[in-house]
């Protein structure tokens, strides 16, 4: 049984502005990024212990074919999408959030 994958607003807006970014580029690239989004998570929600601990209880799964990187929490009842964040940025914005 998968959990609800749920995103904060930061992680929603920077999906979001991902997108928007991605299909300006070229048309389609967006719709690419988020299927790829969309797999990392079907895969955290069916199984959130996957990917390892990388900053107190937030774990990364790296998302195929961009340089991004999907930081969640995994709860009880829930997953929590901290960021949607590409690997070039600095860390310390995500981990403010956690």
């Amino acid at each position: 049984m998968s959990l609800p994958v749920v995103l904060r607003d930061e992680a929603q807006a920077e999906f979001d502005e991902t997108f928007d970014r991605y299909e300006e580029k070229r048309l389609g690239l967006g719709v690419t990024f988020l299927r790829r989004v969309e797999e990392v998570f079907n895969r955290i929600g069916a199984n959130p212990k996957l990917h390892p601990i990388v900053f107190a209880d937030i774990r990364k799964a790296v998302v195929g074919s961009f340089p991004y990187c999907v930081y969640y929490r995994a709860e009880t009842t829930r997953v929590e999408v901290i960021a949607v964040f590409h690997t070039s940025r600095d860390p310390g914005i995500w981990k403010e959030r956690a």
